[in-house]
């Protein structure tokens, strides 16, 4: 389903840490473009593309000689600001979203409420403390960021791993899912705002 009017978003975030741009999409067919210089991360962000029909373009620069902290947060911040622009008024929308997503030994779930009020219950433990040259710890920062910035309630629980890389490529990939089907246009609805409050901007 999609929605009448495109839903599409360019949000740009400039400070003296990052610069950065992302449009979504998000009645797209899944396409990704990034340039961040991160490379882990837009390998997690293309999972978010590709299950969650989200068409995802992503230009950063920052201070990666420092780390990749502050790259990664603004990353987080700036999706979510474009996903609270891209929603518009959420009439019609479903609002909730859930999935969750196995990879060989590795289960996650991710529960997501376009709520309106931003809060996160991140609970995972990995098994090592980084990826490759990826920081685990930066996931959590991602999604603070973006939480705090799209206005939404997120449930993001890694129910079993071994391999890290599949704890993380598990919550990715139900992110998007839970993302796809929160956003998705219920033709039931009819144009009215999913809350017995009559908005979700509070």
């Amino acid at each position: 389903m999609s929605s009448a009017t495109p839903r599409i978003a360019t949000v740009s975030r400039d400070t003296l840490e990052t610069q950065i741009t992302v449009t979504l999409n998000l009645d797209g067919s899944g396409k990704s473009r990034f340039d961040t210089g991160i490379p882990f991360l837009e390998h997690m962000l293309d999972q978010v593309a590709r299950h969650g029909l989200i068409d995802i373009d992503i230009v950063a620069r920052g201070d990666l000689h420092i780390d990749a902290h502050h790259t990664v947060e603004d990353i987080g911040i700036t999706v979510g600001q474009a996903l609270a622009r891209a929603i518009g008024d959420k009439k019609g929308i479903r609002r909730y979203g859930h999935a969750y997503v196995p990879l060989d030994e590795a289960l996650s779930r991710v529960v997501i409420d376009l709520s309106g009020r931003p809060g996160l219950s991140y609970g995972v433990t990995y098994t090592r403390a980084s990826i490759g040259q990826f920081d685990v710890d930066l996931f959590s920062e991602f999604f603070h960021g973006f939480v705090n910035h799209s206005m939404v309630t997120l449930h993001i629980d890694n129910l079993k791993g071994v391999n890290a890389h599949h704890q993380a490529e598990t919550i990715f990939k139900a992110f998007g899912r839970a993302l796809r089907m929160a956003v998705e246009i219920d033709e039931r609805m009819a144009g009215q705002t999913p809350s017995t409050k009559g908005t979700l901007t509070a």
